[in-house]
């Protein structure tokens, strides 16, 4: 048997934080290793265990869940996963941008909590392409940002580039294929080929980026 997940939950709010932790700590492949009650905490208990994820949520005192995501994401491979009570939110899409994997609301029932945390811990984004890019698509349109290049971009061939844009617009590896009517092999090869060479974490960041270099504009 495989060694469990470890998890590090945090959330100012005591009583959510415990119930969130004893879901997770119940279950044989979890193992809660440290509780936190602000995003310092969070991130000093996550140096410290160095947990396959961080389940933490947006809006804390001291150190808020965006900021403490930020941290995360540069200094270690822990995976983070955060909580909000709303989904429309400009701290998930700070928090998305940060290198986060998805986010779950507080009100989510037990079975998609535990569901969503052995997504995130093993390797996936847990959103769907197609909801990241409706939550990205309007914060960038409410900021009305000027789209930059990002130098990043330049690594890319030109289908790689084209498929970063793919991407961005939410389609699956599946629905790549069939629009430029490749394998689905040579569609993911190229994903992860993007991945690699822009140093993103998963498919969400790519959204993210697509985005912000002006490969995708509101709306599109």
């Amino acid at each position: 048997m495989s060694a469990p997940t470890t998890v590090v939950v945090a959330d100012d709010q005591e009583l959510i934080r415990g119930a969130f932790a004893a879901i997770l700590d119940a279950e044989p492949d979890l193992t809660v290793v440290a509780e936190a009650a602000d995003g310092a905490e969070a991130v000093e208990a996550v140096r410290r265990h160095r947990p396959h994820l961080l389940v933490v949520d947006i809006r804390m005192p001291q150190m808020d869940g965006v900021e403490a995501t930020r941290i995360v994401c540069a200094e270690t491979d822990t995976r983070v996963l955060v909580l909000t009570t709303f989904d429309q939110d400009e701290y998930v899409y700070g928090a998305l941008r940060a290198g986060a994997s998805g986010f779950l609301l507080k009100d989510v029932r037990r079975a998609e909590l535990l569901a969503a945390v052995r997504v995130v811990a093993a390797g996936e984004s847990l959103l769907a392409p197609s909801v990241t890019t409706r939550l990205i698509d309007d914060v960038v349109r409410q900021r009305r940002p000027k789209p930059t290049e990002t130098a990043a971009l330049t690594q890319l061939s030109g289908r790689e580039r084209e498929i970063l844009g793919l991407v961005g617009l939410g389609l699956s590896n599946a629905e790549i294929a069939g629009r430029l009517t490749l394998s689905e092999h040579t569609v993911k090869t190229h994903v992860s080929s993007v991945l690699s060479k822009l140093h993103l974490r998963d498919r969400v960041q790519a959204v993210v980026l697509a985005y912000e270099s002006g490969l995708i504009l509101p709306g599109e």
